[in-house]
């Protein structure tokens, strides 16, 4: 598999209810160091970002238009536009999407996300 298709798969699984409520999913998947700049202007750290999911009103999310930028040998950034379905606690969303993967010890890890509400 080449690395835009394995970090696109990485990065939806972030997208699915199932491993969002895991919390053990979720450590796989992102980095001890990891922050996130949320839309709200919140700086989320790895552990704040999985106590928030285990409360989630899980919406259905759809991404496209992904685009892989190779900023060192083992760090990569994927940037796309993502669509999050409306629900009865939250309106549909768009927003492009960035994330920043690190590769240690054999596994890429997200260590840096952002997203900007269109």
């Amino acid at each position: 598999m080449d690395l835009l298709a394995h970090l696109i798969d990485l990065e939806t699984q972030l997208h699915r209810q199932e491993v969002r409520a895991d919390a053990d999913a979720l450590r796989a998947l992102i980095a001890d160091d990891f922050f996130e700049f949320g839309v709200s202007g919140t700086v989320w750290t790895r552990e704040s970002v999985i106590d928030a999911l285990r409360d989630e009103a899980f919406s259905p999310r759809e991404a496209m238009d992904f685009r892989l930028t190779l900023l060192a040998e083992d760090v990569a950034l994927l940037t796309y536009r993502a669509h999050r379905g409306a629900t009865p606690l939250r309106p549909a969303a768009d927003s492009l999407r960035s994330s920043i993967w690190r590769l240690r010890d054999g596994r890429w890890r997200m260590m840096f996300h952002q997203g900007t509400v269109l």
